[in-house]
């Protein structure tokens, strides 16, 4: 049961990599996009994109704390204790995030505007790397079971940084070949020319971090090294020829295709990780699935749970992002930037001194409307 337990916290962490990833992306390439003039079409189409789904793909990470600290507590504790500073860093990214992308959207300030997007940009850097750094912290060994106190050493190696940076171009990896697919959706050729050559680039720079952390490893933790090229060698091996692939299909102009492969070669990339840790918890310790377990009942109750969720938010989910992916959910009104039909010409941000533009009947023809009719009321009366 401990390892059908350890089986679905795996998944639920790639559903997160795979789709929260993307949106912490989404943020670095916001951040690259350049001036507010000759960024403004990338940020519209990182706005439409994210907007309908960001507070969503969250959900999983929430998944994730609640299944590790209920079926593993021991395991959590130590992992909670030592890694505090990384996880509360990673944490107040997430929060700052949230507000700079929602608040920017109802600023009408310019420099209000640029300071939001900003602090969504820069906090979306933040999270991933910080992220990685206790994944790195994990599978190099440095938690220790009888944690009881954080720990700086633990998460500030070569190789927890390293992760940390992988996690960041990872990241910008997806969300650019998601949106490079997005753009051919909306047949607007700048833009897929513009997040293809973004996701080529992220495509090498990930690879290239990918061989160091590994080549890192092999002196941190020569038995995760061991296992990662033994057991976990056809999972590192999928990998690459998914990244490869995503390169060939991009450069063919597949850029749909191309989404496909990338979220499985970011899911190949955890698993490998999973299969290369099994059954241990924390390296280095004796904690494993089955001795930091919570009661038989307990995990018996969890996977019931699962299910219960599965069954009824699931179909949520899918109704949302084929939704999303049919261009049937707006980004909201009163953004800074918003692209108007297939071909994503966009319209300048609103000013202060800009009124918004009317949609159907402006609102003072609607209210003569309304009291003529009750003049004519009164009169027949």
């Amino acid at each position: 049961m401990a390892t059908l337990i350890g089986a679905i916290l795996l998944a639920s962490i790639t559903l997160y990599a795979v789709l929260g990833g993307a949106d912490f992306g989404g943020g670095l390439w916001d951040l690259l996009a350049g001036t507010t003039a000759r960024g403004r079409m990338p940020r519209a189409l990182i706005d439409e994109s994210i907007t309908p789904v960001w507070e969503t793909n969250h959900v999983w990470l929430i998944f994730d704390l609640v299944i590790f600290w209920t079926a593993f507590p021991h395991a959590f504790a130590a992992v909670m204790t030592a890694l505090a500073l990384p996880l509360w860093l990673a944490l107040g990214g997430i929060v700052l995030r949230g507000a700079g992308f929602a608040f920017r959207k109802e600023i009408t300030r310019l420099s209000l505007q640029r300071a939001a997007g900003a602090t969504f940009a820069f906090s979306s850097l933040l999270t991933p790397f910080f992220m990685g750094t206790v994944i790195g912290a994990i599978a190099t060994g440095r938690v220790p079971a009888d944690a009881t106190h954080a720990s700086l050493s633990a998460w500030t190696s070569p190789t927890s940084v390293l992760i940390g940076f992988l996690f960041v171009s990872a990241c910008g990896y997806l969300a650019a070949v998601y949106l490079a697919g997005e753009a051919e959706r909306r047949s607007d050729r700048c833009l897929q020319t513009y997040f293809t050559r973004r996701a080529q680039a992220a495509a090498v720079v990930a690879g290239a971090l990918s061989l160091a952390a590994l080549v890192e490893l092999h002196g941190s933790n020569r038995a995760m090294f061991d296992r990662l090229t033994g057991r976990s060698l056809s999972l590192v091996i999928l990998a690459g020829v998914c990244g490869l692939g995503v390169l060939a299909l991009l450069a063919t102009g597949r850029r749909i295709v191309a989404r496909v492969v990338a979220a499985l070669g970011v899911a190949a990339v955890v698993w490998g990780w999973g299969v290369a840790q099994y059954p241990v918890l924390l390296p280095g310790t004796s904690v494993t699935l089955t001795n930091a377990g919570a009661p038989n009942s307990t995990l018996i109750a969890l996977v019931a749970l699962v299910v219960l969720v599965a069954v009824l938010v699931g179909p949520s989910l899918v109704l949302l992002f084929t939704l999303q992916g049919r261009r049937l959910l707006e980004a909201g009104e009163g953004g800074p930037w918003s692209v108007n039909g297939p071909t994503g010409q966009t319209q300048p941000p609103r000013t202060p001194l800009q009124p918004p533009r009317p949609a159907g009947k402006p609102p003072g023809l609607l209210a003569l409307v309304a009291v003529a009719a009750l003049v004519r009321r009164r009169q027949r009366r």
